[in-house]
């Protein structure tokens, strides 16, 4: 007879230590979600505190998001499941909350942009488009929790067609996406008459294009948005169209961006730090003027490895942080102190120099073998880090505040 192993829940390591306070410098800079949060806990607010987090592959796949949405919902409620691409932005895409599918709809993706620049598709910041086609049909299908109370849309329409059809709650509604000009940006929203598991979108005729799918709550609470591009970096998040972006963030309206960039820029051997720098406080002060109401908070690019180094810092003497790893870390936490943002000390947090080598060794691994993404366990892992890292900020600011009687932005 097979001799039974009994379960046991695995031990996550603690988290690694920080010269930023619990993880975070500049935790000031986070009084705006804050002030959401506390009148959200004190059922002074009426609306979701919308965290927008945008960012490479460790954005994209949700899992660390999704944690920091489950933790923050857990303690103040959950409105909706936030802002979505307009279909599957890869193979394997799967994030949490939402099943989605689609069939007729024309895809376009924008290329990861090289130093010197390369066109690109007129792109809102989920990095991608579709164009619908004869019977073009998207749905959503949303878990209990997450059940949806608005449908918000940015695009525009093609042709004669009036726009978008919604259906929700087993009713059929329309959406206008004519605007004064013929290729203008229009974000439509759409109150539906109650909660609702699913979603699903037809053009009333062939052509109209979607940017982003917003499905969020009405009443007070959280939602947690993620948009990841796979090997992006922050040059790609500066060739997004500015009229789109302004129009999608006016429609989100988030109460905390987050910019989680620097892993891919990290493995650049020929970086230049003084561009990188300017791109950098641009795209700071880009967000600050299309959302203006917001927090900002950098994540700093964390501990990864290249392998093929002789003499690394990993138990086999191959793999080594590459060069401008360490550089791009630093722009980021002197940009953030400079300019007065909220920066997280990934790498801190997550165990320091060569600790995606020592995660990646566990009996049950944090990371990967690429000693550059996360597993599923380890990315629960660490975006829970971030979330108490952020919770203990927002519990140490409270303590010391006087409470204000009214909504926050």
């Amino acid at each position: 007879m097979a001799q039974e192993v009994p379960y046991a829940v695995a031990v996550m390591p603690p988290a690694g230590s920080s010269d930023c306070p619990d993880g975070i410098c500049q935790a000031g800079a986070l009084t705006g979600v804050f002030e959401a949060l506390a009148a959200t806990e004190a059922g002074q607010r009426a609306r979701p505190v919308h965290i927008l987090q945008i960012g490479d592959s460790h954005t994209a796949g949700d899992r660390i998001t999704g944690k920091l949405r489950a933790d923050f919902q857990a303690r103040f409620g959950a409105s909706g499941r936030g802002v979505l691409p307009p279909g599957q932005p890869f193979d394997g895409y799967a994030p949490y909350q939402v099943q989605m599918a689609s069939a007729g709809w024309t895809s376009e993706r924008a290329p990861l942009q090289p130093p010197s620049g390369a066109p690109s598709p007129r792109v809102g910041l989920a990095g991608m488009r579709t164009t619908g086609g004869d019977g073009a049909l998207i749905g959503f299908e949303l878990d209990p929790g997450a059940e949806a109370s608005v449908v918000g849309v940015c695009g525009r329409a093609r042709g004669a067609g009036a726009g978008l059809s919604v259906e929700a709650g087993g009713l059929g509604r329309g959406l206008d996406f004519n605007a004064p000009s013929p290729d203008q940006e229009v974000c439509r929203e759409l109150k539906l008459a109650g909660p609702t598991s699913s979603v699903r979108l037809s053009p009333l005729d062939r052509g109209l294009v979607m940017d982003s799918v917003m499905l969020s709550g009405t009443g007070p609470g959280v939602m947690v948005s993620s948009l990841g591009v796979i090997g992006a970096t922050l040059r790609d998040l500066a060739s997004r169209d500015e009229a789109i972006a302004a129009s999608e963030l006016a429609l989100w309206r988030p109460s905390l961006v987050v910019l989680a960039f620097g892993t891919n820029e990290g493995f650049d051997d020929g970086l230049d730090v003084r561009a990188y720098e300017a791109l950098m406080r641009g795209q700071i002060a880009r967000m600050r003027r299309l959302a203006p109401a917001a927090s900002l908070m950098l994540l700093g690019a964390p501990d990864a490895l290249r392998s093929g180094t002789a003499g690394g810092c990993s138990a086999d003497g191959q793999r080594a942080p590459p060069p401008s790893l360490a550089v791009v870390r630093d722009v980021q936490r002197r940009v953030a102190a400079d300019m007065g943002v909220a920066f997280w000390d990934w790498q801190g947090r997550m165990g320091g120099t060569c600790s995606a080598d020592r995660l990646a060794l566990r009996d049950d691994p944090l990371m990967r073998g690429d000693r550059v993404h996360f597993t599923s366990t380890g990315a629960d892992w660490i975006g829970g880090v971030l979330s108490h890292d952020l919770l203990t900020a927002f519990d140490a600011w409270k303590a010391t505040r006087t409470p204000v009687v009214g909504e926050a932005r």
